[in-house]
């Protein structure tokens, strides 16, 4: 029998908490905070819908974290 799935461990902090910061900023906090891929792109950027466990996703303008996702 094959065993029980575990719910992946979560993460002490939400998507929302990076936008507005400094893309540098923001990628040292998540990688401080166990997120194992940390993906910078550019506003409008075509993107693949697979779910990466421990990724988190920056849209980025100037800098600037304009928007933030998980997966």
């Amino acid at each position: 029998m094959a065993p029980i799935p575990t719910s992946p461990p979560t993460r002490p902090d939400e998507p929302g908490a990076y936008v507005g910061l400094d893309d540098r900023e923001a990628e040292r906090r998540a990688r401080s905070r166990g997120w194992t891929t940390v993906r910078a792109l550019p506003p409008g950027s075509i993107v693949t819908l697979e779910y990466v466990e421990g990724r988190i996703n920056f849209e980025v303008r100037d800098h600037t974290v304009t928007r933030c996702w998980t997966g």
